[in-house]
């Protein structure tokens, strides 16, 4: 509240010669028991990719480790969901509570095999001395 995000103006898209050629409306303001917030709209994006450790063909999911931190919000987000995940198992093999992310934010499940699973090119083993 009382920022230029708040406020609007902030530069969207700039023109030609380095004006604004869109500026941001302000953001709506409300009060709630005496104190005043800025409501911003949530992220929805058209699909959402996300890589699960364990699911089930009606998209019950469990991540492994850190995954567990970003992959469930960037599937709530997402109008289609496609979850890859490592290991498919019969629908009630995973336990209730270990659902890290109901099947109903999930459309598509994506069975990878051995070798998909096993290729994690983003994760890397770094050792110090």
């Amino acid at each position: 509240v009382g920022t230029q995000v708040a406020d609007g103006g902030l530069p969207w898209r700039y023109d030609g010669s380095g004006g604004v050629a869109l500026a941001s409306p302000p953001k709506e303001v409300r009060e709630f028991d005496g104190t005043a917030y800025v409501l911003e709209r949530g992220i929805r994006t058209d699909f959402a990719l996300v890589r699960a450790a364990r699911g089930d063909r009606h998209g019950n999911l469990v991540f492994a480790k850190s995954s567990r931190n970003f992959n469930p919000l960037a599937a709530m987000a997402g109008r289609v969901t496609i979850a890859e995940v490592e290991e498919l198992v019969e629908p009630g093999a995973i336990d209730p509570d270990a659902v890290h992310l109901p099947g109903v934010f999930v459309q598509r499940v994506v069975a990878l095999t051995a070798e998909q699973a096993a290729d994690k090119r983003i994760e890397r083993r770094t050792v110090s001395s």
